[in-house]
Protein backbone atom coordinates (compact mmCIF):
# COMPACT_ATOMS: atom_id res chain seq x y z
CA UNK A 1 0.00 0.00 0.00
CA UNK A 2 1.31 3.42 -0.85
CA UNK A 3 -0.39 6.15 0.72
CA UNK A 4 -3.08 7.05 3.53
CA UNK A 5 -6.31 8.67 3.16
CA UNK A 6 -7.23 9.89 6.45
CA UNK A 7 -11.10 11.36 6.62
CA UNK A 8 -11.29 13.43 10.02
CA UNK A 9 -15.08 13.24 11.06
CA UNK A 10 -17.02 12.75 7.48
CA UNK A 11 -20.16 13.16 7.56
CA UNK A 12 -21.53 12.15 3.99
CA UNK A 13 -21.70 8.79 3.20
CA UNK A 14 -21.83 8.97 -0.30
CA UNK A 15 -18.20 11.02 -0.50
CA UNK A 16 -16.43 8.26 2.12
CA UNK A 17 -18.13 5.55 -0.22
CA UNK A 18 -16.19 7.54 -3.20
CA UNK A 19 -13.23 7.74 -1.44
CA UNK A 20 -13.42 4.23 -0.60
CA UNK A 21 -13.80 3.29 -3.88
CA UNK A 22 -10.37 5.26 -4.79
CA UNK A 23 -8.57 3.67 -1.73
CA UNK A 24 -9.70 0.67 -3.95
CA UNK A 25 -7.76 1.67 -7.17
CA UNK A 26 -5.22 3.49 -5.69
CA UNK A 27 -3.70 0.79 -3.25
CA UNK A 28 -4.44 3.09 -0.59
CA UNK A 29 -4.87 2.59 3.38
CA UNK A 30 -8.32 4.63 4.43
CA UNK A 31 -8.38 5.54 7.74
CA UNK A 32 -11.66 7.17 9.22
CA UNK A 33 -11.45 9.01 12.57
CA UNK A 34 -14.93 9.27 14.63
CA UNK A 35 -17.38 10.48 15.06
CA UNK A 36 -19.01 9.26 12.04
CA UNK A 37 -21.85 11.02 10.41
CA UNK A 38 -23.12 7.53 9.54
CA UNK A 39 -23.29 4.04 10.30
CA UNK A 40 -20.64 2.12 8.13
CA UNK A 41 -23.85 0.09 7.23
CA UNK A 42 -25.17 3.16 5.38
CA UNK A 43 -26.55 1.90 2.17
CA UNK A 44 -25.12 4.99 0.58
CA UNK A 45 -22.00 4.43 1.72
CA UNK A 46 -21.87 0.80 0.56
CA UNK A 47 -23.54 1.78 -2.70
CA UNK A 48 -21.01 4.46 -3.41
CA UNK A 49 -17.91 2.14 -2.66
CA UNK A 50 -19.63 0.03 -5.53
CA UNK A 51 -18.52 -3.61 -4.42
CA UNK A 52 -14.89 -2.37 -3.89
CA UNK A 53 -14.92 -2.76 -0.35
CA UNK A 54 -12.95 -6.39 0.08
CA UNK A 55 -10.76 -4.30 -2.42
CA UNK A 56 -8.93 -1.85 0.91
CA UNK A 57 -7.76 -1.97 4.23
CA UNK A 58 -10.07 0.41 6.04
CA UNK A 59 -9.25 1.37 9.45
CA UNK A 60 -12.11 2.94 12.63
CA UNK A 61 -10.03 5.58 14.89
CA UNK A 62 -11.84 7.27 18.32
CA UNK A 63 -10.21 10.60 17.94
CA UNK A 64 -6.98 11.90 15.12
CA UNK A 65 -4.49 11.16 18.59
CA UNK A 66 -5.44 7.60 18.99
CA UNK A 67 -4.21 7.58 15.08
CA UNK A 68 -1.43 9.37 15.19
CA UNK A 69 0.16 7.49 18.19
CA UNK A 70 -0.54 4.34 16.36
CA UNK A 71 1.66 5.97 13.76
CA UNK A 72 4.10 7.78 15.41
CA UNK A 73 6.94 8.07 12.91
CA UNK A 74 4.32 8.36 9.46
CA UNK A 75 4.36 12.14 7.77
CA UNK A 76 0.96 13.62 8.60
CA UNK A 77 0.01 16.17 5.71
CA UNK A 78 -3.13 18.27 6.53
CA UNK A 79 -5.14 19.07 3.92
CA UNK A 80 -6.69 22.56 4.03
CA UNK A 81 -8.41 25.94 1.99
CA UNK A 82 -6.61 28.08 4.87
CA UNK A 83 -2.89 26.73 3.79
CA UNK A 84 -0.28 29.44 2.15
CA UNK A 85 1.64 26.25 0.37
CA UNK A 86 0.51 24.19 -2.12
CA UNK A 87 0.45 20.45 -2.33
CA UNK A 88 2.45 20.55 -5.54
CA UNK A 89 5.41 22.03 -3.72
CA UNK A 90 6.32 19.30 -1.06
CA UNK A 91 8.15 15.78 -2.12
CA UNK A 92 5.10 13.27 -1.43
CA UNK A 93 6.33 9.89 -0.16
CA UNK A 94 4.88 6.77 -0.20
CA UNK A 95 3.72 5.89 3.47
CA UNK A 96 2.74 9.96 3.99
CA UNK A 97 -0.91 10.48 5.69
CA UNK A 98 -3.44 12.95 4.03
CA UNK A 99 -5.59 14.32 6.32
CA UNK A 100 -8.65 15.95 5.14
CA UNK A 101 -11.48 17.39 7.15
CA UNK A 102 -15.30 17.62 7.58
CA UNK A 103 -17.49 18.33 4.67
CA UNK A 104 -18.95 21.50 6.25
CA UNK A 105 -16.36 22.93 8.09
CA UNK A 106 -12.67 21.38 7.00
CA UNK A 107 -10.21 20.52 9.78
CA UNK A 108 -10.27 22.46 13.11
CA UNK A 109 -8.16 25.21 13.84
CA UNK A 110 -6.76 23.51 16.54
CA UNK A 111 -5.04 20.87 14.35
CA UNK A 112 -3.79 23.05 11.66
CA UNK A 113 -2.18 26.02 14.17
CA UNK A 114 -0.19 23.24 16.00
CA UNK A 115 0.82 21.55 12.71
CA UNK A 116 1.67 24.57 10.18
CA UNK A 117 4.55 23.34 8.59
CA UNK A 118 2.38 20.31 7.43
CA UNK A 119 -0.76 21.97 5.79
CA UNK A 120 -1.09 21.81 1.91
CA UNK A 121 -4.15 23.62 -0.17
CA UNK A 122 -5.22 22.67 -3.22
CA UNK A 123 -5.51 26.24 -5.53
CA UNK A 124 -9.17 27.39 -6.34
CA UNK A 125 -10.15 30.51 -8.38
CA UNK A 126 -10.48 33.29 -5.85
CA UNK A 127 -14.52 33.29 -5.62
CA UNK A 128 -16.54 33.52 -2.99
CA UNK A 129 -19.02 31.33 -3.32
CA UNK A 130 -16.57 28.40 -3.97
CA UNK A 131 -15.73 27.65 -0.56
CA UNK A 132 -13.99 24.61 -1.35
CA UNK A 133 -13.67 21.27 -3.55
CA UNK A 134 -15.97 17.98 -2.93
CA UNK A 135 -14.45 15.77 -0.18
CA UNK A 136 -13.75 12.88 -2.83
CA UNK A 137 -12.32 15.12 -5.85
CA UNK A 138 -9.51 16.68 -3.18
CA UNK A 139 -8.66 13.24 -2.22
CA UNK A 140 -8.36 12.17 -5.64
CA UNK A 141 -5.91 15.20 -6.51
CA UNK A 142 -3.79 15.00 -3.64
CA UNK A 143 -3.25 10.84 -3.84
CA UNK A 144 -2.57 11.29 -7.71
CA UNK A 145 0.08 13.84 -7.13
CA UNK A 146 1.41 11.85 -4.81
CA UNK A 147 1.62 8.42 -7.11
CA UNK A 148 3.07 10.96 -9.84
CA UNK A 149 5.55 12.21 -7.75
CA UNK A 150 6.79 8.43 -7.00
CA UNK A 151 6.27 6.78 -10.45
CA UNK A 152 4.10 4.36 -8.18
CA UNK A 153 2.90 0.88 -9.69
CA UNK A 154 -0.66 0.20 -9.96
CA UNK A 155 -2.29 -3.04 -10.58
CA UNK A 156 1.52 -3.62 -11.44
CA UNK A 157 1.53 -1.32 -14.42
CA UNK A 158 3.48 2.30 -14.22
CA UNK A 159 1.85 4.80 -14.35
Amino acid sequence: MTFNVVLYEPEIPGNTGNVARLCAAADCVLHLIEPLGFSLEDSRLRRAGLDYWHLLTVYLYPSLTALQQRHGGGRFWYITTRSARLYTSVDLRPGDFFVFGRETSGLPEGILTANPDRTLRIPMIDNPAARSLNLSNAVAVVVYEAIRQNQTTIGGRMI
